[in-house]
């Protein structure tokens, strides 16, 4: 059935291509920019793709005023501030972003300082506050996750409150989105696990979500199909160029459905968890996903069981209901291969969250922005008995 409204706007460029990130010249050269900051991290840096990346951006002309590298694995609230200084300080008119979801989120949230000034939290804190476009943002991923580098949202870290922090805006999505499987080549197994992980969980629950629509479902149906038929190779041969590629236009097309559809309970969940224990944020939506398809079972059975195709499961004969639960078999299945690959934990007690803290995490869950999105009230002690099964 469809539902009775929905919209869809989806303004950023995106561009695709082994080895794409060598020439971005007449790409560039339709934004009104042309000296940009760098956004990147220190590990980026260590095993030289910062360098790599500006060379390249030197060699199309494209003026690097300044390289801002102090990114961390979730990047917080001074982080965003310096990095915006950092913008305004070296004269740049535009700001790049190279990494993995933190660095695209601080560049994003950096930009709202950049071009607006203001204190990011007291002026521009919710969804919606901006007025008009901000100053050019290319986003070049180095992960294959969360998709920010095409969608509207950015989550950052407040070590005051201890919560993750989300905004979201039409002003946030960058201009321009590079998908360049070559430089995601040297992501580690663990990381490539768990972001394409956090990309299965923006798919699976785009489609499930209050605001889903048929362009959402098609995008997460088409990032499920990638991911399933990907992720173990990318993570088994790291080497392997295809697999890299499909997994980040899996993430590419998992964050555009969820920029759009929004998540629920898995992201309620993690982002609790992350911020009040600092687990890594793919890590958490993996060990959490199963369980969250089975919290929504009864709102979600339809779509689970439209997701099983995607998943290579063969549902010939079987009903709604089977079928559903055999796709959330897959996603447990898939999580265990990975796991065996090394590349997985499991369980909450593997990532230091403690047994007495579940019933807090289960609480603060509700006051998590992505639970209003959730096809079904969030219940603080169905939540508990959904987080013990994990521990």
């Amino acid at each position: 059935m469809l539902p009775e409204f929905f919209q869809f706007h989806n303004p950023t460029k995106i561009v695709y291509g082994p080895g794409i990130v060598s020439d971005l010249s007449s790409e560039c050269e339709t934004l009104a920019a042309g000296k940009y900051l760098l956004i990147s991290d220190g590990s980026l840096s260590d095993i030289g793709l910062v360098d790599r990346v500006h060379a390249a951006l030197d060699s199309a002309g494209i003026l690097i005023t300044r390289t801002f590298l102090d990114v961390p694995q979730d990047s917080d609230v001074n982080t965003v501030t310096a990095a915006a200084d950092a913008a305004r300080q070296s004269g740049a008119d535009g700001v790049i972003a190279l990494g993995g979801g933190s660095v695209i989120d601080t560049a994003k949230a950096a930009n709202i300082l950049f071009s607006e000034g203001g204190d990011l939290v007291d002026d521009h804190s919710g969804a919606g506050t901006l007025t008009r476009p901000l100053k050019p943002l290319i986003a070049i991923p180095t992960t294959a996750g969360t998709g920010s580098e095409c969608t509207r949202i950015a989550v950052i870290y407040d070590s005051e409150s201890k919560t993750k922090l989300s905004f979201s805006d039409q002003y946030l999505l960058p201009s321009l989105a590079v998908l360049d499987p070559e430089i995601t080549l040297s992501l580690p197994a663990g990381l490539t696990a768990s972001t394409g992980m956090d990309a299965l969980s923006h798919a699976v629950e785009a489609m499930v979500d209050i605001d889903h629509s048929p362009v959402t479902d098609a995008l997460a149906l088409g990032a499920i199909s990638l991911i399933f038929r990907n992720i173990t190779t990318a993570v088994a041969d790291g080497g392997n160029v295809d697999a890299r590629g499909g997994m980040l236009v899996a993430a590419n097309l998992a964050g555009i459905a969820f920029s759009h559809s929004m998540v629920g309970c898995v992201h309620s969940l993690s982002h609790t968890i992350g911020g009040l224990y600092r687990v890594p944020h793919g890590v958490a939506n993996a060990i959490l996903l199963p369980g969250g398809m089975e919290y929504n079972f009864e709102e979600g059975m339809e779509k689970f069981a439209l997701m099983l195709p995607a998943m290579g499961g063969d549902g010939h004969g079987l009903s709604t209901e089977e079928k559903a639960r055999a796709a959330i078999d897959a996603v447990r299945t898939l999580t265990r291969r990975l796991n065996e690959l090394g590349a997985l934990p499991l369980r909450l007690r593997d990532v230091g969250v403690p047994e007495d803290g579940l019933k807090d995490i289960a609480a603060a869950a509700l006051d998590e922005g992505s639970s209003i999105y959730n096809p079904r009230e969030l219940i603080p002690d169905e939540l508990f008995e959904c987080l013990k099964k994990v521990y």
